[in-house]
């Protein structure tokens, strides 16, 4: 049975607990949103990372990240991506579905909302994001979902399928994997594991730089092992979309404390009144189907 609740969570009173039996969320709505904790109830590790100092001082008028998954709109324009999402936030539970509602920035004219289904059984939870326009013009915005891992985990990211250069009549002269990276991105950081059909990307609190990349991911998900699970994010990929950043409809980022799984909508205009759509399922994999996950693919 799925239920909804009511708790006081790290010292924030509003928060609500959504809970199959299974797994476990927490999600803010005092401020934010923010789902500040996914994990499985028997003893499970929470996936979220939670930046203490940031929710024991709230600053009204400062963007903080308070850890967990949020909504954004990109490109990453400052201030107008940094908006203080402090505001109270509309919830309401049917048996199965938290909606979430946030108000209008008052600096964009964007609005934001957030269902979080999750069915009676199982690890499985589905997040639909919205955003809408509430200006009178046009704005070319995207969605974008960003999930904090918290620290001592491992990005696996899905490669195109490897084919060897000159096979004959059947190979395609198609490029089939752009990556994307950023001035800061060093490749040869130890961090990273270019493999042929997976990136590696480990959040090691020994290395204080920051790394990113992103990528068109058409396998659509990405996942994070940690302490013995897994955390798979799944999003989709459409190959006629016009995507933010050269293309990438994900991007990852990692330095100290923590590391970032990002899903980006098309970028696109979005007329008055209308709204862009994005949509993530969630689910924790034991470990024992961490490595059986990928056993199909030759390495």
């Amino acid at each position: 049975m799925t239920f909804c609740d009511t708790i006081s969570y790290r010292n924030w009173e509003n928060c609500l607990r959504l809970s199959n039996g299974t797994v476990e969320l927490i999600v803010s709505v005092g401020l934010g949103p923010r789902i500040l904790s996914y994990r499985r109830i028997d003893g499970g590790v929470n996936f979220m990372k939670n930046f203490d100092e940031e929710m024991a001082d709230v600053k009204p008028d400062q963007w903080q990240s308070y850890g967990g998954h949020r909504l954004w709109h990109a490109p990453e324009v400052w201030p107008r991506t940094y908006y203080p999402d402090v505001e109270p936030v509309k919830h309401k539970w049917d048996g199965r579905t938290l909606s979430l509602k946030c108000a209008a920035e008052r600096s964009t004219g964007l609005r934001k909302e957030i269902d979080i289904s999750l069915p009676g059984s199982g690890t499985g939870v589905v997040l639909r994001h919205r955003i809408f326009n509430e200006n009178p013009w046009a704005v070319t915005f995207a969605p974008w979902c960003l999930t904090v891992m918290a620290e001592g985990g491992e990005l696996v990211v899905p490669q195109e399928p490897y084919v060897p250069h000159g096979k004959g009549p059947g190979e395609s002269f198609e490029y089939a994997r752009p990556l994307v990276l950023w001035q800061f991105t060093k490749m040869a950081d130890p961090r990273f594991t270019w493999g042929d059909d997976f990136i590696r990307m480990r959040q090691d609190n020994r290395y204080d730089s920051k790394q990113k990349f992103g990528a068109a991911v058409k396998a659509g998900w990405a996942a994070y092992d940690l302490a013995g699970e897994r955390f798979v994010k799944h999003f989709p990929f459409d190959p006629a979309a016009t995507y933010p950043d050269g293309g990438c409809n994900a991007e990852f980022f990692t330095m100290p404390g923590f590391l970032e799984i990002e899903s980006l909508g098309p970028l696109a205009p979005v007329e008055p009144g209308d709204c862009v759509r994005l949509d993530e399922r969630w689910e924790i994999l034991p470990g024992s189907a961490q490595r059986a996950s990928e056993s199909t693919v030759s390495k």
